[in-house]
């Protein structure tokens, strides 16, 4: 039996090879005799260098840079010829933010900038930055600083870092210092930069905004995104994809990048379709299967892939708050989940590796037979 695992992180335990790999080992376990083939995944977000790294080699170079309160975190520039791969999340996630520290007022994409240009320095020509997943909601202009394009108030003052201090905002001044470089922002979010579907409104509340914050936050947005309009000539308020990673997306668009789904650009990285011509079955999944991963998520993406070819798709997850109904809609033949198989959420989270082990091998006695 050919099986396909392509999965998802599984945000805050283990990583998409890590959780493809104990797949692997768990359906082998139950049948041997399987030819199993490993794609782990990713879109924009955490994981997206990890994953194209697998897919594609390249050179990982380390870089020191801050996390979205300016602590020193260590990224990475994933170079492959003369392009390369940075992602947000590892300067800017909210991963790297204790829930008691979260203030998405003053949290910076500094530290995505920085990345950026340890990119430029290493020579690229074109840099893909991952976007997803963050703590900030600056609309990027913790980048563009570290770039090299300083947002001032009236007076001339170098604004305070962080989202609420862009109300002060009356014009940017500076140029990239990206030595030509193209820059390609990638996501799958289409949110624009304001209202009530923007990156305050629909992501603030995750990161830690209250009402007050959402409102303020998005004001001060509005005003930033006059000045981008303004001094680097080019409306970002409306367009699809500017409100990814707290209005990063935003910020990239006024630099001139383009667009492109981060899905898209892992799937044909790591040759995605024609694995899914090859396969018999298809195990992907992710920390929590709910009822944002039927709207376009990377999961449903593949079981959707999946059943265009009549292949069976399997879900493991950490825990399923979807129905059996729901997720048979997107092609999804059965749902697996840790919580399920522990009875706890701790146990779940303290022992993923053991717990994808045992479901994969119970997985492989009844399909393989």
């Amino acid at each position: 039996m050919r099986v396909l695992i392509c999965p998802d992180k599984f945000a805050g335990t283990l990583t998409a090879p890590q959780v493809a790999r104990e797949v692997a080992a768990g359906w082998l376990a139950g049948s041997p005799e399987s030819e199993i083939t490993l794609r782990p995944l990713a879109d924009g977000g955490p994981g997206f260098v990890e994953v194209l790294a697998t897919a594609l080699g390249g050179r990982r170079i380390p870089v020191p840079t801050v996390d979205p309160l300016g602590r020193p975190v260590t990224g990475e520039v994933l170079l492959v010829g003369d392009t390369a791969y940075v992602e947000s999340a590892q300067a800017c996630g909210l991963h790297l933010v204790a829930a008691g520290e979260r203030d998405v007022r003053r949290a910076t994409s500094y530290g995505l900038g920085v990345l950026i240009t340890a990119a430029v320095e290493a020579g690229a020509r074109t840099v893909v930055v991952g976007l997803g997943g963050s703590a900030t909601n600056d609309g990027g202009a913790g980048m563009l600083t570290a770039l090299g394009v300083t947002p001032v108030a009236g007076d001339g003052q170098v604004l305070p870092y962080g989202g609420i201090a862009l109300a002060s905002c009356e014009r940017v001044t500076g140029t990239a210092q990206l030595r030509g470089a193209a820059l390609v922002a990638a996501t799958d979010v289409d949110n624009p930069l304001l209202g009530l579907h923007g990156a305050s409104s629909v992501f603030g509340p995750q990161k830690g905004a209250d009402r007050a914050d959402v409102l303020a936050l998005d004001a001060a947005l509005e005003t930033f995104a006059g000045a981008l309009e303004r001094d680097l000539g080019v409306a970002v308020r409306d367009l699809p994809g500017a409100g990814a990673a707290g209005g990063i997306g935003a910020a990239m668009f006024a630099l001139g990048a383009r667009r492109e789904s981060g899905i898209d650009l892992v799937r044909a990285a790591t040759g995605l379709d024609a694995a899914l011509d090859a396969a018999d079955l298809v195990i992907t999944g992710e920390g929590s299967f709910d009822f944002q991963s039927l709207r376009g998520k990377l999961v449903s993406g593949v079981a959707e892939a999946a059943a265009e070819r009549g292949v069976p798709c399997v879900v493991v997850a950490g825990q399923v708050a979807v129905g059996r109904r729901e997720a048979a809609a997107v092609g999804v033949q059965e749902t697996h989940s840790l919580v399920e198989h522990f009875g706890s959420v701790d146990k779940a989270m303290a022992e993923p590796a053991e717990g994808l082990r045992a479901i994969a091998e119970r997985l492989a006695r009844q399909w393989a037979r």
